[in-house]
């Protein structure tokens, strides 16, 4: 019984592999051999009419077969010398079409296998410029700058997914601690336990709330009610709130209001921001140091400006601050870190009502200063 051949198909089949050199090739033959055909029919229709109009406006007499003579070596002439002129056009012009397509080709190779490099998650690859002109040096730097975000978002999820793991290990390690003792009869189960129970489920919850809120923040799906807010009054009221939660810590607030201004915001979720900025100062503060917290106005913008005198920021964090669960300082025990994306969360807020959230810190040891800018109602 006789086998069926499969043919090939996809990328690798024999039209696939033809490719865009060879049908530009093909293009420019038949553009080619067109307008030679055109040409020489033109030539031969117009030319002979043409050349019998001016034998009869010279005025010399000929006979009947002299003129029949002189049309047919013209006509002879006329198509030996296009047909060579013709072949001689379509062979240059060949040539060098093929030149360029040998080089567009060449040109579009690197593209073509970064383009399947990335598709199997090599997400470094670039493509250097083709110089073919600015549209293939648009796409080439096109390409290498989505390469880029695709290499940054699967870098940023790798990193989510294990930090996410690991800020859920730790209560869930610390439960299961718990619950075993408690059955080996170890551990009773006394305030004492329940309480750190508690604290460790309180820890994941928060969690969940927060990768939620962040979650909704980036796509657009947070509920915000905008309405007028007295912006020194609301800073108040944050800085007073956080005051009475983090009395236990021993650090001092120092509040400066500037002005009576008004802002169009969502006063629950600017609140959200100035508290976790505000939990972020405290957890980085030095022992008795002192946050300050400050309003004013620039221009048509209002600044709330939260600043501390502890821990710091290495310049080469800085870029990455706001990133989620990115942690300057690995080595600080998570248990004072947070959720390690509360800062994400006060920047896709802020952002979230026109506005913006910078951080400064002269380096290291000499504290941290971070400023959200909020329109002001006119």
């Amino acid at each position: 019984m006789a086998r069926r051949r499969t043919e090939p198909t996809g990328a690798n089949s024999p039209r696939a592999q033809s490719g865009f050199a060879a049908r530009l090739m093909g293009a420019h033959a038949l553009v080619l051999v067109s307008s030679a055909l055109t040409a020489w029919a033109v030539a031969s229709l117009v030319a002979p009419g043409i050349f019998h109009d001016h034998l009869q406006r010279i005025g010399v007499e000929h006979t009947s077969a002299e003129t029949d003579h002189v049309e047919q070596a013209f006509a002879s002439a006329l198509l030996i010398s296009l047909s060579v002129a013709l072949v001689t056009a379509f062979l240059v012009a060949f040539a060098v079409s093929y030149y360029l397509s040998r080089r567009v080709r060449r040109s579009i190779a690197p593209v073509t296998a970064a383009a399947s490099e990335v598709a199997t998650g090599k997400y470094g690859t670039r493509v250097p410029d083709p110089r073919l002109g600015g549209e293939f040096a648009t796409l080439a730097a096109t390409f290498n700058s989505l390469a880029g975000r695709l290499d940054a978002v699967e870098t940023s999820r790798r990193r989510m997914l294990s930090d996410l793991a690991h800020e859920m290990r730790t209560p869930l390690a610390i439960i299961d601690a718990h619950l075993e003792a408690v059955e080996d009869g170890v551990r009773n189960l006394d305030d004492s336990t329940i309480d750190t129970l508690r604290r460790s489920t309180r820890r994941l919850h928060r969690l969940a709330e927060d990768v939620s809120a962040l979650s909704s923040a980036e796509e657009g799906r947070l509920q915000i009610t905008m309405r007028p807010i007295v912006a020194a009054t609301l800073a108040e009221r944050t800085v007073a709130a956080a005051a009475e939660q983090h009395a236990a810590a021993g650090v001092r607030f120092a509040t400066r209001l500037d002005t009576d201004a008004t802002i169009l915001a969502d006063a629950e979720r600017i609140g959200q921001v100035l508290s976790n900025l505000l939990d972020n100062a405290v957890r980085h503060a030095a022992a008795s140091g002192t946050i300050s917290v400050s309003c004013s106005q620039q221009g048509s913008w209002i600044e709330y400006t939260v600043a501390d005198d502890g821990d710091g920021i290495d310049a080469a964090h800085l870029p990455h601050i706001f990133d989620r669960f990115y942690r300057a300082d690995t080595a600080r025990d998570r248990g004072h870190g947070g959720s390690g994306i509360g800062l994400s969360i006060a920047k896709s807020l802020t952002e979230a009502h026109g506005g913006e959230l910078t951080v400064d810190s002269p380096g290291p040891g000499l504290g941290a200063t971070f400023v959200v800018r909020l329109p002001v109602v006119p």
